[in-house]
């Protein structure tokens, strides 16, 4: 089964083909960051339009690669969540291909397809395993029992850590999207003579909250400013390094509880090198296995779409006639299926 996958959540237009006989997957990928850039983040009326754009001629490219359109045997998109707008752009582009192709079409969760992304490696994990989920607008620890038997165990109460190493990194004067730009200042440096707090470490539940955090960040900036560039490299090392542990100590409880000894992260912080240095020991002295996904499939993808929607169409899995998108849309809802 070849599928098209369409990705339109939020900034990044993706666009994947996935042969589910071969293995072989072809991708574009299209970035609005430098259209973002000027205001700082994403102004979703913005990304809405430049979806409409560039969906279509990114798909035209692909098919220019593999062949008639006609040898399209299904076509999945993000359903949710996301930003509406954009949500929409994809769905009635795949929608109205698949129509007029006269072939199913599913919609997809977002959170479902990063967290299968490992699956695109040549190094993957089985089924049950622990998925540590970190972008910039989702922070999740989920049981993943089997493909769509996913238990959440913990979520941010406020911010994201991306949205959180975003903010913080703007305080620190760095360019929209912060959270790589912090992350290469950080390692500018080996120590810090900031300490951070760790938030909700030391309350029972693996839930996460990292707004105090950024504030703790302001009022760092605010006592040392104006801030020389060893002061901004060691805020932003101490910083990262409190985020950081954070997601370890979670993910180490996590692992306790459920007695899992898999650990998938994925995400776009989930390319952060700091957390995978610290979460690659954390696997290794407990005797368990970390996975994550290729770097490419790090951050919003088509490839991820296509492969999340090809195991649930394989499975028999379609959509209705009459469809919706989900801006908010809890990975818990979603259904088992075989395979």
């Amino acid at each position: 089964m070849k599928v098209l996958g369409l990705e339109s959540s939020c900034d990044e237009t993706g666009i994947a083909l996935f042969d589910t006989d071969s293995g072989q997957m072809w991708q574009r990928l299209y970035s609005q960051v430098e259209k973002h850039r000027e205001y700082g983040g994403v102004v979703p009326e913005l990304a809405s339009r430049d979806h409409v754009v560039k969906a279509a001629p990114l798909i035209r490219e692909i098919l220019d690669e593999f062949g008639p359109v006609e040898e399209i045997d299904a076509i999945a998109y993000t359903r949710g969540p996301g930003l509406m707008g954009a949500l929409m752009v994809g769905a009635s582009l795949a929608r109205g291909l698949a129509w007029s192709l006269q072939i199913p079409v599913l919609g997809v969760h977002h959170m479902e397809g990063h967290l299968l992304a490992p699956m695109l490696s040549d190094d993957f994990p089985e089924f049950p395993f622990l998925a540590l989920l970190v972008s910039g607008g989702h922070t999740l620890l989920v049981e993943a029992k089997a493909l769509g038997s996913y238990r959440i165990l913990g979520e941010t109460l406020d911010d994201a850590v991306g949205e959180a190493f975003d903010k913080t990194a703007k305080l620190l004067g760095l360019p929209y999207p912060g959270g790589p730009e912090l992350a290469a200042l950080a390692d500018q440096t080996g120590n810090s003579r900031f300490t951070f707090p760790r938030p909700m470490i030391n309350r029972p539940g693996l839930d996460f909250s990292f707004s105090g955090l950024k504030t703790y960040a302001l009022n760092t900036v605010q006592q040392n400013s104006p801030l020389d560039e060893t002061t901004r490299a060691e805020i932003a090392f101490a910083f990262q390094r409190a985020v950081v542990d954070t997601l370890r100590i979670k993910c180490d409880r996590a692992l306790t509880e459920t007695g899992i000894s898999r650990l998938v992260v994925a995400g776009g912080v989930g390319a952060n090198l700091c957390l995978r240095r610290v979460l690659s020991k954390l696997a290794k002295d407990r005797g368990g296995s970390v996975y994550y996904p290729p770097p490419e499939y790090c951050t919003d993808n088509g490839a991820m779409i296509a492969y999340a929607g090809a195991m649930r169409l394989l499975a028999g899995q379609r959509d209705e006639a009459v469809f919706d998108v989900l801006p908010r849309w809890s990975i818990e809802t979603l259904t088992e299926v075989g395979g």
